[in-house]
């Protein structure tokens, strides 16, 4: 399903998110379930699963990350189950550094500052990261296309290493 064409927008990276929230609404409303409530059980099936389709396109679509891969997808290339190892040594030993340094904040003088400094240094990174994958993505190339996938790759685990920093910080500070 292209949820660019379930909302009228075109297929590109950058969207129009006020028209994505309006017309999410709209779509929202016409499929409610409780709109069918005296409808036969086929009619009301069909607008629960529609009505689902919706929310799921609407949350892919909002978030530019599941965007990002929703176009690849859209391109022949699926993230979502693969095992592909990261091929980038020079961003697998930063992971290793960052990682690292998360391990060590119990035992560091100033944890709090450890952690403001790591969690800033990610958000770098990560917007680094989005610009990139924001032109890759526009280039519409095959190469273009895995280069992009690399970057999800890359995104997703700078996500959750941003996750963790945030779990470690409410466990050392949350008292």
């Amino acid at each position: 399903m292209n949820f660019f064409a379930l909302f009228g927008l075109p297929e590109r990276y950058q969207i129009d998110n006020a028209k994505l929230a309006n017309v999410y609404q709209s779509l929202a409303k016409v499929t409610h379930p409780d709109k069918f409530s005296n409808a036969g059980g086929q009619e009301k099936l069909m607008a629960v699963q529609k009505n689902a389709q919706i929310n799921d396109g609407y949350q892919i679509l909002k978030n530019p990350l599941s965007r990002a891969e929703h176009m690849l997808e859209l391109r022949g290339i699926s993230l979502q189950h693969e095992t592909q190892t990261m091929q980038d040594p020079v961003f697998l030993m930063q992971q290793m550094e960052w990682r690292e340094q998360l391990s060590e904040i119990e035992s560091a003088a100033e944890p709090e500052q450890v952690l403001t400094t790591l969690d800033e240094d990610v958000a770098i990174h990560t917007k680094q990261h989005f610009e990139a994958l924001q032109e890759l993505l526009e280039k519409q190339t095959e190469e273009a296309n895995n280069l992009a996938a690399a970057e999800v790759r890359k995104l997703k685990f700078l996500n959750k290493l941003h996750k963790e920093i945030e779990l470690k910080e409410d466990a050392l500070f949350d008292d």
